[in-house]
């Protein structure tokens, strides 16, 4: 604030408001450095003296205090200037009577942050005593200090922001750059797919119009062949008669073959009724069953028949293996269980071909004896062991 001058009487009586002039001079720096911005104190002074002004914005607001002292053309344009901005405030403060009145309006309006229009509004109000004048000024002077604290932070905030809004800035810039040639990059693939687009559409037409072309042909050989659905109706009764001489040809040869199963068991009882009856032999047993620990790995076969293989081994004396053929268990595993085999039982009705040809193969090469073995049943597991006993060497049994 400039300095003050000593106090001068405020008139407190009657209707009319103060002028820009009228006012003291101690209110006249408030007043110019609140009130008018500096962008549009230059314009008002460059109106007033018709020429732009040249000084710089202390020097103008300078320049303006000190011409609020009198009336004159630059006063008369910054009065009506402000008058025109603050016409609500002046307004609302109108309603007061009194100066305490006036004061409330003015404490309203410094909690809620809205200062310029209250300021000129009391500050020119009839009411506006000395004592009110000077709590104005006080409180004004002490609103611009808190407002140069708050610009200084504002500033610091303000360069804060500045520094981040560069790096968004450039952030932003790559990801157009990016967005741009992703763009391309299907601008170039959507094109690619237009043209393949348009080639499928022209085939279709090409096959569309061979289809109408080929169906145009077919009606003119039905037409050149009048009788051409009879022979359809005839050709189509000839291959229902054919079947069925086939399936005729098929039940005569069932039934020559079991009318020559019947002769032949008429003959053989004829020839069983002539001889006479044949003394009952006495039944042979069979060997016992012995493996002497030798380690038998059997490839395929039912799970269900896997425990009953391997009670055979067992009380054989044996070593029992499995591996299903690659079913559940891995082809890896299954030359490593053939090598530490004494003997191979290839179920060959449950098994893959895959592990039937490696096992074959691998027993080959090794030397290893396999038996293999048609049904999985394990009457012929246990009766396929004991022809390899008898045996004693390298065979193949089939059941």
């Amino acid at each position: 604030m400039c300095a003050a001058c000593s106090p001068s009487p405020t008139a407190s009586t009657g209707s009319r408001r103060r002028r820009l002039w009228d006012l003291p001079q101690q209110c006249h720096c408030p007043v110019i450095g609140v009130c008018f911005p500096l962008a549009r104190l230059r314009q008002l002074v460059h109106k007033a003296l018709g020429n732009p002004p040249v000084a710089d914005d202390y020097d103008i607001h300078l320049g303006a205090v000190a011409e609020c002292a009198k009336r004159s053309r630059l006063t008369e344009l910054l009065h009506k200037d402000v008058e025109a901005r603050f016409a609500p405030h002046i307004r609302a403060f109108r309603q007061a009577k009194e100066a305490k009145a006036v004061a409330q309006l003015w404490a309203q309006a410094v909690r809620l942050g809205d200062v310029s229009g209250a300021f000129w509004a009391a500050l020119t109000h009839p009411r506006c005593d000395e004592a009110l004048q000077e709590v104005l000024l006080r409180d004004m002077h002490m609103l611009q200090h808190q407002a140069g604290a708050a610009v200084r932070v504002d500033l610091h905030q303000f360069q804060a922001l500045s520094k981040e809004n560069a790096v968004l800035t450039q952030e932003l810039g790559k990801v157009q750059e990016r967005c741009t040639r992703v763009i391309n990059e299907k601008s170039t693939e959507i094109e690619q797919l237009h043209a393949e687009l348009v080639h499928v559409r022209a085939s279709n037409i090409g096959q569309a119009t061979q289809i109408r072309f080929l169906q145009q042909d077919i009606e003119q050989l039905k037409n050149a062949q009048p009788a051409h659905d009879q022979v359809a109706k005839l050709q189509k009764k000839l291959a229902l008669l054919t079947e069925h001489q086939h399936q005729l040809q098929t039940q005569n040869a069932e039934l020559r073959h079991a009318l020559a199963q019947a002769e032949r068991l008429v003959r053989q009882q004829a020839i069983e009724s002539l001889q006479p009856a044949p003394v009952a032999a006495e039944p042979v047993s069979e060997p016992a069953l012995q493996l002497h620990a030798k380690k038998v790995v059997c490839v395929g076969g039912r799970h269900t028949n896997v425990a009953n293989y391997r009670a055979v081994i067992e009380q054989a004396g044996g070593q029992f293996a499995h591996h299903d053929g690659g079913i559940d268990d891995k082809h890896s595993a299954l030359d490593a269980v053939l090598a530490a085999a004494d003997l191979v039982i290839c179920q060959t009705g449950c098994i893959s071909h895959n592990a039937y040809w490696r096992v074959k193969d691998f027993c080959k090469r090794m030397g290893k004896q396999c038996v293999f073995v048609d049904n999985p049943s394990a009457t012929s597991f246990s009766r396929s062991l004991r022809g390899v006993q008898l045996t004693a060497a390298p065979t193949t049994v089939a059941e």
